[in-house]
């Protein structure tokens, strides 16, 4: 048995309404869980899909729910330096390994360790902040499809010179591995930093575009993905991403 929960209630209540209510899934998802036998309360199944749990009562979910749930969640993390956010090699750590009960902010089941969750547009190693975790197919088309339309965004510091014919530079008119960039938003925001927005993620782009302009970045910075923004989500910390977030971001994506 994987994941286990006390009710504590004041008074009964139907354990689909319960299970949504803790963050651990949604009533549709607690009813399937329920009918595919995956459902144990005080150590008896759970047949009635209207079953009500008591004050004290403990919720059990067998290892296959756990695992089901796991691969249906997206997750949001703010990633530090120093963590990868792909398939790690040698002795890197990879960003799923911060998805645990001590890591989370709210409510929610914790992924099973076995989940397979990749990064819905990766963040260099060197940099830090907004990283989407997530199996999910429908999500993963809106954010990184070769047709989205989810824009990123990203503070980042630079060391040099910073001019007006840069950042025009930086705009429109780079070209990486002989292909011409789309056009970025690109604004000052301090002496050293810069604001970027972009439609598309090549390998190291804004490192190398700074390159290109005669720019060190020394600090980078992902804030926003589309309508979701990083907010006040702690370095290191993770959530579970809500109903609302992952339909908007699709739509943003120009799915439906």
């Amino acid at each position: 048995m994987a994941f286990s929960k006390k009710y504590d209630g004041a008074e009964p209540s139907r354990v689909n309404k319960w299970l949504a209510q803790a963050g651990v899934c949604s009533r549709r998802e607690a009813e399937a869980l329920i009918a595919a036998g995956q459902v144990y309360i005080d150590g008896k199944l759970v047949e009635d899909v209207g079953r009500k749990i008591a004050p004290g009562e403990t919720l059990t979910l067998n290892d296959r729910a756990e695992g089901r749930l796991s691969a249906q969640v997206s997750v949001v993390i703010n990633k530090p330096v120093g963590i990868v956010s792909a398939q790690p090699e040698g002795d890197q750590i990879p960003a799923a390994r911060l998805l645990q009960a001590g890591m989370q902010v709210g409510k929610g089941i914790v992924p099973s360790s076995r989940a397979s969750l990749p990064p819905l547009g990766r963040l260099d190693q060197d940099s830090h902040g907004l990283l989407i975790l997530s199996e999910d197919g429908v999500l993963a088309k809106a954010i990184i499809g070769p047709e989205s339309l989810v824009d990123k965004e990203y503070l980042v510091a630079v060391k040099g010179r910073i001019n007006r014919e840069k950042i025009t530079k930086l705009r429109h008119g780079l070209e990486l591995d002989g292909r011409q960039l789309k056009p970025a938003k690109v604004t000052l925001e301090q002496d050293d930093r810069l604001r970027f927005v972009l439609v598309e993620g090549r390998n190291r782009q804004i490192r190398r575009m700074c390159e290109l302009v005669e720019l060190e970045v020394t600090d980078l910075l992902r804030v926003r993905i589309g309508p979701l923004k990083l907010g006040d989500l702690p370095e290191g910390k993770w959530r579970h991403m809500t109903g609302e977030e992952r339909d908007a971001l699709v739509k943003a994506g120009g799915g439906s």
